[in-house]
């Protein structure tokens, strides 16, 4: 892997992993595209980045949740004469609770920016990628990419989505000159499960930790990876092992008692 002077777009850059993914390649002097829908964040964000590590960072504000937006990034990035080097689709959220008592459009949004964003960015950013034979893409999944979970329904069914998306597409591009990583942490220290007004009570990475694990996935050139043994155990081992249906019970049980 070569990051020096390569460019990195980042959606959901403006916390957490996303923003952790931003340190961390600005500390391996890429130059970096930040996409989230808060403007003063990601500007304060590219500030201090730029100053510290002596790179280039663009600003794309948008709400990935909109039809349309990952096109309108590529022709903004295109406008830029930006070459995104490596694409990584972060941005996500989950809602929380029996499933008619959801709204259907916080459900709408969530499959919009959970799955719809990442394959019209993929979709947007790939040619060029294979025109210049590199890049690289990771999809952000979850432990939960592997079962279905009671109370996240919508949820752990789009981050099945991403597994099985980025792994389709890994064996397509891996001779092509594009590495394609599902990355899927468990519980992260994050704001994520506070957006759902719900939180974990223990058992969370960092979000510095579950980047480290990705990129060096990445270079090792494997189509997913679980940051954790118990996390890696809980997600690929037991649901090989048990009945589909027994598996569901467990988790939507453990995942009961885990908020508090």
């Amino acid at each position: 892997m070569h990051y020096v002077g390569k460019t990195a777009l980042i959606t959901g850059a403006s916390s957490g992993i996303g923003e952790s993914f931003a340190y961390e390649l600005a500390s391996r002097k890429m130059n970096l595209v930040l996409v989230a829908r808060s403007e003063d964040k990601l500007q304060a964000l590219a500030s201090q980045l730029r100053d510290r590590y002596s790179i280039s960072v663009e600003v794309i504000t948008a709400d990935l949740s909109r039809e349309g937006e990952g096109s309108r990034i590529y022709d903004e990035a295109q406008a830029r004469q930006l070459h995104v080097d490596m694409l990584i689709n972060n941005a996500g959220f989950s809602t929380h609770g029996a499933f008619e008592s959801i709204l259907p459009d916080k459900d709408h949004q969530q499959v919009m920016l959970n799955v719809v964003s990442v394959v019209d960015l993929t979709h947007a950013f790939i040619p060029d990628m294979l025109a210049k034979g590199e890049g690289s893409i990771i999809n952000i999944g979850s432990t939960t990419s592997f079962y279905p979970l009671p109370r996240q329904a919508v949820y752990a069914a789009t981050k099945a989505f991403v597994l099985s998306f980025s792994e389709a597409l890994w064996i397509e591009y891996r001779k092509r000159g594009i590495k394609v990583l599902a990355l899927c942490p468990g519980a992260t220290n994050t704001d994520f499960f506070n957006a759902m007004g719900r939180d974990v009570v223990a058992g969370k990475h960092s979000p510095q930790q579950v980047v480290r694990v990705g990129l060096s996935a990445l270079e090792h050139h494997q189509h997913y990876v679980i940051p954790g043994f118990k996390n890696s155990f809980e997600s690929n081992i037991l649901p090989r092992l048990l009945p589909r249906a027994v598996m569901a019970t467990l988790v939507g049980s453990i995942s009961q008692r885990a908020f508090k």
